[in-house]
């Protein structure tokens, strides 16, 4: 009879420490414990040591630390009709744990479905040119947009960024060949100025010239000594054209 008693004390000692294990808890800084106490929301507990009732509470425990995931390549329209592939990288996490709990279930799956929607109907209501020259804003819209969505089950989204955009071969080379016609253009228009100005460089020139006396007589000699330095040649210069006119002025009737 005394060993009868003996090991049920020792059996009620074994359910009172394992029970006392289970009522006891431990929250990294990360984390955080929801409690539902008889299928009820109770409170959140942590970070740091906690207590339960045995059997009739129950807690869950979510992950605060961001979380980055690649999402997987989309296959899309854009707003002009161009078939593209985009890929982009997602960074969330869980800011308000009841929420996180009991409005939505395997919420990271969640997040990840809704990114992957909302990148499709971001990239739907950008043109390409957008697309390859503007990536922020359309990075702004869709985080903008994911935000709406994941608000309501208590996550918020840090970023979202495309990574890469895959575009048909034939668009590349239709991109590349209005790339090299506005270099083309960019360089007419330059060598069309340089024209302009040298002209009017020019036409100053030969205004001041014709001003001064003399001035072309020392130019035309200027460029004769140039051309002899140069190639070395004989030169046959040209009788001055002031001793012309005053020859012809002194002659006339």
């Amino acid at each position: 009879m005394q060993n009868a008693v003996s090991g049920f004390s020792l059996f009620l000692i074994v359910i009172a420490l394992v029970l006392a294990l289970k009522s006891f808890g431990i929250n990294q800084e990360y984390q955080r414990g929801v409690v539902f106490r008889l299928g009820r929301l109770v409170d959140t507990k942590g970070p740091g040591w906690f207590w339960l009732i045995p059997i009739i509470d129950r807690v869950v425990k979510i992950d605060l630390r961001t979380i980055t995931f690649a999402l997987a390549t989309q296959e899309t329209v854009t707003r002009d009709g161009v078939a593209v592939k985009v890929n982009a990288v997602l960074w969330f996490r869980a800011v308000e744990p009841k929420l996180v709990v009991t409005s939505v279930v395997n919420w990271q799956s969640a997040v990840i479905q809704a990114a992957e929607t909302g990148m499709r109907d971001a990239i739907g209501q950008s043109d390409l040119d957008q697309m390859l020259k503007d990536r922020v804003a359309i990075n702004a819209r869709l985080l903008d947009l994911l935000g709406k969505t994941c608000a309501q089950w208590g996550v918020a989204i840090d970023a979202v960024e495309i990574k890469d955009l895959d575009i048909p071969e034939q668009m590349q080379r239709a991109i590349a060949r209005e790339a090299e016609a506005i270099r083309e253009k960019r360089a007419r228009i330059i060598k069309a100025e340089g024209e302009n100005e040298a002209s009017q460089k020019l036409a100053e020139a030969a205004r001041t010239i014709g001003s001064v006396p003399g001035a072309l007589e020392l130019r035309r000699l200027q460029t004769l000594s140039e051309i002899g330095v140069e190639h070395n040649s004989t030169i046959i210069a040209m009788f001055p054209t002031e001793l012309l006119e005053a020859a012809k002025r002194f002659t006339a009737p």
